[in-house]
């Protein structure tokens, strides 16, 4: 029987042969893994057998630190499917910390921590879920009789480099919204000069954080980033460019009310507060839970979660953005067909004008 991409499989050496059998994983699977990997981060396919060179010779280490979260970004990882959390966990990288999924407690997890952080300096992966409170000497939030603060500048400051999931601990997130009690930022302005990558979301998408490992193991660097340090692979487009609702907005047709004639249809949300026009995130082409849904697709408006304090800035939310110019918000579609009309009545009177003037020219000639 030949699988789907037998043919890349094969230019692949014997070394990620033998890694796919011995993890016991279906080298279908494996390969439309890698070719899943290449199309998130749009490149061509004659990377796929690169990247998969990449991923079964290397095995990074992993830590995952929680501090001002809902841990919504590990519910998210939890439900990776490609590949699953368990294949993540056991073949791709080697997570010794992550106080959700790991066995030990107490003094013994955070034993492992520090395990990894004194015996790999500059080698591991830091991943930070969650704000950071600095108020009072960061008081907020402990872990082990020690702040957020003190962890951070510790395993952070040692690590190969810190990806920060989810708004929180990209720019601080609900936890910073007004008034912000505890003080709470994102790990950038806590702890200055990191190697740092933002994957901003509520929750962030797990796809997106494979991802940037998988470069980071192909090519050793980070993707490319744009000003807010989130990859351009996954924050370059607007979300407003890829709906699939777009069609609708361009013809002016839009929700006025929950679930009025336009809302069943699949109607633009625009009008009822959403905020795709001024956000970017790839939500419209890698969605969520094995890409079966996203919020727009599923009724409910985009709130800009990947966008720096949106809860201050976007709210509130159910009300619409001001004029985005450039886009012919103001239209209806009444308008839009009037003017068409219009237009179209119009070209038709100079049209017919024009033949019987070129008529009446070629009589008297």
């Amino acid at each position: 029987m030949k699988f789907e991409h037998d043919d890349t499989f094969q230019e692949v050496s014997e070394t990620v042969q033998a890694f796919v059998k011995e993890k016991g994983i279906s080298r279908r699977d494996f390969m439309k893994f890698c070719t899943s990997m290449a199309a998130l981060l749009a490149l061509p396919s004659s990377f796929i057998p690169k990247i998969a060179e990449a991923v079964a010779a290397k095995k990074p280490y992993l830590v995952w630190l929680e501090f001002q979260d809902c841990a919504g970004d590990t519910e998210s990882t939890l439900r990776a499917t490609k590949p699953t959390i368990a294949e993540i966990v056991l073949d791709v990288l080697s997570i010794e910390y992550h106080e959700t999924i790991m066995a030990p407690s107490g003094k013994n997890a955070e034993k492992s921590l520090m395990d990894v952080v004194n015996n790999n300096k500059g080698n591991y992966f830091a991943v930070v879920e969650g704000a950071i409170p600095m108020k009072d000497n960061g008081v907020y939030c402990c872990i082990g009789g020690r702040s957020a603060l003190d962890i951070a500048r510790e395993v952070c400051g040692n690590a190969l480099a810190t990806i920060c999931v989810g708004s929180c601990s990209s720019w601080g997130g609900i936890a910073s919204a007004e008034p912000n009690p505890t003080g709470a930022v994102g790990v950038e302005k806590a702890v200055p000069g990191l190697t740092l990558v933002n994957l901003p979301g509520c929750p962030m998408n797990v796809e997106n954080l494979t991802a940037t490992i998988v470069h980071y193991l192909t090519f050793g660097s980070l993707p490319a980033l744009d000003s807010r340090k989130r990859p351009l692979f996954a924050h370059g487009k607007r979300i407003h460019d890829n709906c699939e609702r777009r069609g609708h907005f361009d013809a002016g047709q839009f929700v006025r009310q929950w679930g009025d004639e336009g809302h069943r249809q699949g109607w633009c949300l625009y009008e009822m507060g959403c905020k795709g026009p001024e956000a970017f995130f790839n939500c419209p082409t890698v969605k969520y839970n094995e890409g079966t849904s996203w919020p727009i697709q599923g009724g409910h408006g985009c709130i800009a979660c990947a966008a720096d304090n949106n809860w201050d800035l976007m709210t509130p939310i159910y009300q619409r953005l001001p004029n985005v110019p450039g886009f012919g918000i103001e239209k209806t579609a009444d308008k839009i067909g009037a003017g068409l009309a219009a237009a179209t009545a119009a070209g038709l009177v100079v049209h017919g004008i024009g033949r019987a003037l070129s008529g009446k020219k070629k009589e008297e000639e």
